[in-house]
């Protein structure tokens, strides 16, 4: 594949785990926008992001660190650091070092996730990771749905593929036919891309063998910045999905993919029953579908579009330029 002209380093919210892969105490390895990375959670709870290298003598943290209460301890030397990265013991020395620090991440926590905040200037967060079981205007919390981790997840590494690549399906409606093997095509009926987190909807529209009494749903899509999709699907499943696309180094990315189905009244199991997992296995297999192409995929600018896609693929590639570093489209 050859080299995107789309920067690998955008700005925005990144998965970088599911919750339940970090315990409490657990320190987690991960290389994510070409640097060696690490996650760990406190005693209390918190989950803290940072680079990996003690600012020592550049121990690496995730190969022997541990917690201790809310700091992590380098292997080396003992050196302990806080959440913010500071050093905060020396134990052969009677005050810590002030002086260095390691960088660390914004971290969200939701919907059995965890995000880190990217920027290559370090702003911090200007828009939130959407909740996908809360933040649909609905009433539903994440009460109403059976737990997503682990059995309706899906996990691909180190991709060759862009972020972009997968935020364009969402307004891409000729592909369903074609590559979702379905017999109608979705009628975009919002197309919202006036700020950082946006939106897109669709209801099904319907070909000459199908009957419009019998198809009577939709999606709706909260889009935050190129890292995190949420859905909402109405009608005929109620199901909703993240996806999650992270650039690993500057050709590859991984995508992680969560199904969340509706919870049957008065079922209050931890886990997602068969027939509900029949149900997410399908959504997943069709997400697969559509992995097999962007993993293939050269971006093409400018794209050969037809009339009726010219409109959602304009707005959302102009949306997207907001992401990147403001050298990375010259």
């Amino acid at each position: 594949m050859a080299r995107t002209p789309l920067p690998m380093k955008p700005t925005g919210w990144f998965q970088v785990a599911w919750s339940a892969e970090i315990g409490v105490g657990e320190v987690h390895k991960m290389k994510y926008f070409d640097t060696e990375m690490v996650a760990w959670r406190s005693a209390s709870g918190e989950v803290s992001a940072m680079d990996a290298y003690c600012e020592h003598l550049g121990a690496h943290l995730g190969y022997g660190g541990h917690v201790e209460g809310d700091r992590i301890v380098c292997p080396f030397h003992g050196w302990e650091w806080n959440s913010q990265g500071r050093n905060v013991c020396i134990p052969y020395e009677k005050r810590p070092n002030k002086g260095r620090r390691i960088r660390t991440y914004p971290v969200a926590e939701l919907n059995e996730s965890i995000f880190i905040w990217h920027d290559v200037d370090g702003t911090p967060p200007y828009f939130d990771v959407p909740d996908v079981l809360a933040g649909f205007d609905d009433n539903c919390t994440a009460a109403d749905y059976y737990p997503s981790y682990p059995q309706a997840t899906l996990f691909r590494p180190s991709l060759e593929l862009h972020p972009q690549y997968v935020m364009e399906n969402g307004v891409d409606f000729a592909h369903f036919k074609f590559v979702h093997k379905v017999p109608f095509m979705p009628d975009i009926t919002r197309h919202d891309f006036s700020a950082p987190t946006s939106y897109v909807d669709f209801t099904i529209a319907f070909d000459e063998n199908t009957k419009a009494e019998d198809v009577n749903s939709g999606v709706q899509a909260i889009n935050a910045g190129l890292g995190v999709a949420a859905t909402k699907s109405w009608g005929m499943i109620d199901n909703r999905t993240l996806t999650a696309v992270t650039p690993v180094d500057d050709l590859t990315s991984d995508i992680r993919f969560s199904v969340w189905i509706g919870r049957k009244p008065g079922d209050d199991r931890t886990e997602i029953p068969s027939g509900a997992m029949l149900i997410a296995d399908a959504v997943i297999e069709q997400f697969v579908a559509d992995i097999h192409i962007w993993s293939h995929q050269r971006y093409s600018d400018p794209p050969a579009l037809s009339r009726g896609e010219y409109e959602g693929f304009t707005q959302l590639r102009q949306w997207a330029t907001q992401f990147y570093p403001s050298k990375g489209l010259q």
